[in-house]
This record gives C-alpha cells, sequence and structure tokens, in this order.
C-alpha cells in the first residue's frame, strides 16, 4: 500500500506554467533550452511517460523519459526544493521504471550536470553506475 502524499498521474496541458515554475526553482532549465518547446515535443512524442507528482493537487515533482527502442532515458526529474528529502524523487523513479520496463527498454541512461552531488548521490543510491562514456550533443534546433 502506498501512503505517500505524493499522487502520480500523467501530465496534462493545463499544467504547463506550474511544470516551467517547478523546473525553474529546482534549476532545470538553461537558456538554450526552452522549457515549453521541451513541453510540446514530449507531448508529441510518447506522453504517457511524462509524469508529475502532485500534493494536494500542487505539482510537487515531475519526471520525462523515453524509449526509441535502444535505450531509455530520464529527463527533467525535478522535485520541489520544498518537498524534497521525503522519497519523492525515488517515487517518481519507482513510477517511471516499469513503464519502460513494459515497453521492452532494457537499460536506461541519463545525465546529470557535473558538481550536482545531491543528483548523483540519488541516482547511485537507485542503483544507477556511471558510465565509461563522454556525453556529446548537438543542437539541431535553436530555442
Amino acid at each position: 500500500m502506498n501512503d505517500s502524499p505524493l499522487h502520480i498521474r500523467p501530465y496534462r496541458p493545463e499544467d504547463e506554467d506550474e511544470v516551467v515554475a517547478l523546473w525553474l526553482r529546482c534549476g532545470l532549465t538553461r537558456p538554450w533550452n526552452d522549457p515549453r518547446k521541451d513541453i510540446a515535443r514530449k507531448r508529441a512524442i510518447q506522453p504517457e511517460l511524462f509524469l508529475v507528482g502532485t500534493i494536494e493537487a500542487r505539482i510537487a515533482a515531475t519526471v520525462m523519459a523515453g524509449y526509441e527502442g535502444h535505450r531509455g532515458w530520464i529527463n527533467y526529474l525535478g522535485v520541489d526544493p520544498a518537498h524534497r528529502r521525503r522519497g519523492f524523487a525515488r517515487t517518481m523513479m519507482a513510477e517511471v521504471e516499469p513503464r519502460l520496463r513494459a515497453m521492452g527498454c532494457p537499460k536506461i541512461n541519463l545525465q546529470v550536470r557535473a558538481g550536482n552531488a545531491d543528483a548523483m548521490a540519488l541516482y547511485t543510491a537507485l542503483g544507477y553506475i556511471s558510465d565509461d562514456v563522454v556525453s556529446l550533443g548537438r543542437r539541431l534546433v535553436e530555442d
């Protein structure tokens, strides 16, 4: 039985302002990424893997996942700073990982910004390990 006050549900269009505000409070956004465009892109592809966690109808957590047939990816895992250290990030991951597994996903990848010790500690505690790879990127669309 889940007695967490966090209720997880799929993202809804009316959540946009609240989700963007949460991401800003969590420090997840960057000037070169327009969070509203990221939301629109996610709503077009596998929207069922974009989840929000609410407490008393207010969004307190998010996770955005995807699977392209080879690897699953986790993006925008965020918990409102006022609700941290209560296991909500773990709860969000525990909800999205089985969804990826059910799609046939054999492995999940994610990226953590250098210096984000809290995120590294969380993912390590969840069983994620550092892969011996270098992350490269190239923008195809400028936001």
